[in-house]
């Protein structure tokens, strides 16, 4: 992609265009889930700082950080793969910049319900899961911060950076959705 936009070559091959979605999926599914991660460990050091070394020990954070890459890689290359052996007819132009799959499901010829419905699913498990597990967390942070005797101690425990954070990164994603 960086290579055509700066030759200004708009063509790709199918394979590329295929390895490209593949990535984008990949990487939005681990985002997601490292998103969450990170939630769940701000919410581990504000509620539970004397257990936090216990709880979130290298074996720990290890764990989460391999899990939250390894989880979407099998959903994500099954769906390019179902995307990707659909018969394409006439145009193979997308009105897109990149291979994202909406514009591919354009091209595609006859029935593409099935995969639709896959995809919608896939994002919905996703997007939706990690953001819940997200939201709890917060919700665990918000009720312990203020549960702190003083003002001072409030403003020591608030996480607004993360919160910057999960928020720039779910409003991106979104943005890049719609597009």
């Amino acid at each position: 992609m960086l290579m055509n936009l700066g030759t200004q070559r708009r063509t790709i091959s199918l394979v590329a265009c295929a390895t490209q979605m593949c990535f984008i999926l990949v990487l939005g599914a681990t985002e997601c889930f490292l998103l969450a991660v990170m939630a769940y460990d701000c919410c581990v050091a504000i509620c539970n700082p004397l257990q936090y070394p216990l709880v979130m020990n290298h074996k720990v954070c290890i764990l989460l950080v391999v899990a939250s890459w390894i989880s979407g890689i099998p959903v994500q290359v099954g769906l390019t793969f179902q995307i990707f052996s659909l018969s394409f007819c006439a145009s193979n132009v997308i009105n897109h910049f990149f291979c994202d799959t909406p514009p591919i499901l354009k091209l595609a010829c006859g029935e593409t319900f099935t995969i639709e419905l896959m995809v919608y699913v896939a994002a919905l498990l996703f997007v939706s899961a990690p953001f819940l597990l997200i939201l709890i967390s917060y919700i665990k942070i918000i009720s312990t911060v203020l549960k702190l005797p003083s003002a001072t101690s409030r403003a020591k425990a608030s996480p607004p950076a993360h919160l910057i954070l999960q928020w720039w990164c779910y409003s991106l994603d979104q943005l890049l959705l719609h597009i």
